[in-house]
């Protein structure tokens, strides 16, 4: 017999978002039922994030003693044991685990039920021979990797982020479609590890960052051997077998065949509600499939159901899924107003080496909106850190209105995902070059670079012939 049950909110999705919407929500006294069909933690814990950045430091583990001769330092590698890099991957995903558990929601209060659901009404949920009456039902299904029409691809033996961290051995030559933040990352990291690549990108390698950022990526992708083919597109797929793939590709110089034994997909992701049953619930759909939702992430058709996450169909950062998370916990626990942050507010960083990090518009997007900017730069080629660590490639760069706003930042370089976190607050809160330029850093780091940007924007004043003149009359008094 079908149990049945009321709740005050229904989460369906036990990702980032689901699970921080259902940990705050009971923990602040409401009761949740939470529906996950697959494991729990959802895609950044088990095929994103987390196994990604494993995997990341695995390859720049075997690159920095590539790179040792520069310090003075003779090293080699004997070998990469795939079996061990794979246990490290495994690893990182297992020791986080714990935190996402059933074990552990269920502690907090949260009733965990392990299976696919579907609407049977506008709020009511039904998975796992159970029914769920509820006040809220809040979507968090995150998102799929996308896979292009290509002829052939459907019956070829591809890739993607869900299986590509499952392969029992380092690909002899791996090809991949896609030359955005998951494409660079994965080529890289596998190059490092020992395999031939071949990066296939339609238009341009991380065409929505900053050209002249993305540039310097670029040119450390080809210098470590990876085969960039950008302006190319895929028109073919030939294979049967694993281990034995054929690309057909069409760019500058003609079409060619790029031939490989492994060929990864990661040309972005997609949303999708199979199985939900979205008409019981009364939850309208628009185009391409996206769901219709105001700007509180609301369905415009029923009230009583929100979408948080990729899910929400924006943008697709588990740290947008999370402040998702905040806003619709202030607004359904506590009637609380809580505007969703804005685009310019959202942080993202590719964590290829050198990392690409980007917050706010780019220089093109403010030319393309005819808004006034002044652009301030500095490099890690000035920056003493860099100097001794004989890393100096990458810079800081800061979009500038009249009146001193931070409007935007691009920085490139080693480790600047961290760095960016200072620029996210200023951009959030508004703040001018002022504000930046006194704070008092360590000497020596590479976040330097951003206080010396910000500082740049007085040097005109500071040194000018007006400025010598009111100093040199002042030293009469002294």
């Amino acid at each position: 017999m079908t149990e049945r049950i009321e709740a005050d909110i229904v989460v369906i999705g036990a990702g980032a978002a689901g699970l921080s919407v259902a940990a705050g929500a009971s923990q602040m006294g409401a009761s949740v039922v939470l529906f996950e069909k697959g494991v729990m933690g959802g895609d950044c814990l088990n095929v994103g994030c987390v196994p990604s950045k494993a995997l990341l430091a695995a390859g720049h583990a075997a690159e920095s003693v590539r790179q040792a001769a520069r310090y003075g330092v003779d090293a080699s590698i004997d070998a990469v044991d795939w079996s061990r890099v794979s246990d490290h991957v495994k690893g990182a995903i297992a020791t986080i685990a714990p935190l996402d558990s059933v074990e552990r929601y269920e502690g907090l209060g949260v009733r965990v039920i392990q299976a696919e659901a579907r609407f049977t009404g506008p709020r009511e949920i039904t998975g796992g021979g159970v029914t769920v009456t509820a006040k809220y039902i809040v979507l968090a299904t995150g998102s799929r990797p996308a896979v292009p029409p290509i002829p052939g691809l459907s019956d070829a033996p591809y890739l993607t982020n869900e299986s590509v961290f499952d392969l029992p051995a380092c690909p002899q030559h791996l090809i991949v479609l896609g030359g955005g933040p998951i494409g660079c990352e994965l080529a890289q990291a596998h190059a490092r590890l020992g395999a031939k690549v071949t990066l296939i990108e339609a238009q341009t390698l991380l065409g929505n960052d900053d050209p002249e950022a993305a540039k310097i990526v670029r040119r450390a992708l080809i210098s470590e051997g990876i085969d960039l083919r950008e302006g190319t597109k895929a028109t073919a797929v030939a294979g049967s077998e694993e281990h034995k793939i054929a690309v057909t590709v069409e760019g500058p110089d003609g079409m060619d065949t790029v031939s490989g034994s492994h060929l990864l997909v990661a040309v972005g992701r997609t949303v999708s509600f199979d199985g939900l049953d979205l008409d019981a619930g009364n939850v309208g759909v628009g185009e391409r499939g996206a769901l219709r939702l105001d700007a509180q992430l609301r369905s415009n058709t029923n009230s009583r159901v929100f979408a948080v996450g990729d899910a929400a169909g924006g943008m697709q950062f588990t740290h947008v899924a999370g402040s998702h998370a905040s806003t619709l916990i202030k607004k359904l626990l506590f009637k609380l107003p809580a505007p969703a942050i804005t685009p310019d507010q959202v942080p993202r960083v590719t964590y290829t080496a050198p990392e690409l990090a980007q917050i706010g518009p780019t220089e093109i997007v403010l030319r393309e909106k005819r808004v006034r900017f002044e652009v301030l730069r500095w490099g890690l080629a000035e920056n003493d850190r860099a100097t001794a660590e004989a890393d100096r490639e990458g810079f800081v760069k800061l979009l500038i209105a009249p009146n001193g706003r931070i409007l935007g930042a691009t920085l490139v370089g080693t480790g600047v995902g961290e760095t960016l976190s200072v620029l996210v607050l200023a951009i959030s809160k508004k703040m001018e070059v002022g504000d930046i330029a006194p704070l008092v850093v360590p000497y020596p780091t590479r976040a330097e670079i951003v206080k010396r940007a910000a500082g740049s924007w007085y040097v005109p004043k500071l040194f000018s012939d007006r400025t010598k003149c009111i100093v040199r009359f002042l030293m009469r008094f002294s």
